[in-house]
């Protein structure tokens, strides 16, 4: 029984000081989307709330609630996930029981609602004990949430693996419906005028089904931000040909109307313009991923392909790529701004640049010779709009 809090430190402990047990470095307890036909596949994984690195004692009591059923856990795996039962919400809470009536504990809150939702099959605690490539769906989300939650910083978990192991879905009002379900119900659902409005068909879910942006953070379609992006405070999504990727986002404040791809970081003032693109990891960057500095132009239409240091203009409809060469300008004037690097060269390839403060890439307007100068504009966003 646990009657005070001095009951419920000694019980952590004894279970802390169980053989082979490990502190999870992230965890929760997420409500899942099964599929119609097939219950075993899961389309999606809800979380209420995101544990990373704290709240140990909370993982304990339910990772003790399984062992006490005779669940064997098996520590040396990067992953747990299993489905909760009422036994398992009960044995919680009286082990919280001198927690109840306090205020701020909201892990407690959270097996409070599950406990007045509960269905079977529904709720299932997800635990990562070592970020290694994701073997479940539900820990894909898990990342994803820590992601969206700026709780880690970008491209800082292991996603090996994540894209083919999300079912591909059709998503109605923000919900997953199986592919193989409506193929074998579409007579009766047309027939009986009940076929759903499908939004799109992906397998990842939209952001903003997900995640509730800071107050300054404007997104003007959902679909152009997918879930496990990472968005920063002050940070405006236009809609037309914006998008952000998973696991790629903004730092800082930023204006997007361009395309932001996977593992792409845009850091704080970055204009990203009109049907720019930010090549990702699977799209000409030799698998290397891109970052763009603090207080930089892509201009529309425009293409990154390297890495870009701060205060970095890129013109409208000019392509920087890896092997894009460019006559060098303004060496004395870039080389005060970059000491390490070695200017003495005329032509520059894109990838020999990459990372460089204060570039500007143009093109000749006459001769078509592609340039790489001295970047003498300021960038500054709109402080209105942010």
């Amino acid at each position: 029984m646990i009657n005070s809090k001095d009951d419920f430190m000694l019980l952590l402990k004894q279970i802390e000081q169980r053989p082979n047990y490990k502190k999870p470095k992230a965890f929760g307890i997420a409500r899942l989307d099964r599929g119609q036909l097939n219950k075993n596949k899961i389309l999606q994984a809800s979380f209420g709330l995101v544990n990373f690195e704290q709240n140990y004692g909370s993982a304990a009591v339910l990772l003790e609630s399984f062992m006490q059923r005779g669940v064997e856990i098996d520590f040396s795996q990067s992953e747990f996930v299993m489905s909760l039962s009422m036994a398992d919400i009960d044995f919680a809470l009286e082990c919280f029981k001198p927690f109840l009536d306090e205020d701020g504990h909201q892990n407690i809150e959270l097996l409070k609602l599950v406990k007045d939702k509960f269905k079977d099959d529904e709720f299932a605690f997800v635990c990562m004990f070592e970020d290694k490539e994701p073997q479940s769906v539900e820990c894909i989300y898990l990342k994803l949430y820590l992601l969206s939650l700026k709780k880690v910083p970008l491209r800082s978990l292991n996603l090996n693996g994540a894209f083919g192991k999300l079912c591909n879905a059709a998503w109605s009002d923000n919900k997953p419906i199986e592919l193989e379900w409506l193929r074998a119900n579409e007579m009766r659902l047309k027939m009986s005028n009940q076929y759903p409005r499908i939004d799109f068909v992906d397998k990842f879910p939209r952001f903003l089904a997900h995640i509730i942006p800071e107050d300054n953070t404007r997104i003007l379609e959902s679909s152009k931000v997918r879930m496990g992006a990472v968005l920063a405070g002050g940070t405006t999504i236009m809609p037309g040909a914006a998008y952000v990727n998973f696991n790629a986002g903004t730092t800082g404040a930023c204006m997007v109307e361009g395309r932001i791809s996977s593992s792409v970081v845009v850091g704080e003032g970055t204009d990203v313009g009109g049907g720019a693109s930010i090549l990702g990891v699977l799209s000409g960057t030799s698998g290397n991923a891109i970052s763009v500095g603090k207080a930089c132009l892509l201009g529309a239409n425009s293409v990154t392909g390297v890495p870009l240091g701060d205060n970095c203009i890129v013109d409208a409809g000019i392509a920087v790529l890896e092997g894009t060469k460019f006559a060098l300008k303004d060496k004395d004037e870039l080389a005060k701004l970059n000491p390490n690097f070695d200017f003495s060269k005329e032509i520059y390839k894109g990838i020999e640049l990459c990372g460089l403060n204060g570039l500007h890439f143009r093109q000749d307007s006459q001769s078509g010779k592609m340039i790489v100068a001295l970047n003498k504009k300021a960038v500054k966003l709109n402080e209105a709009l942010h």
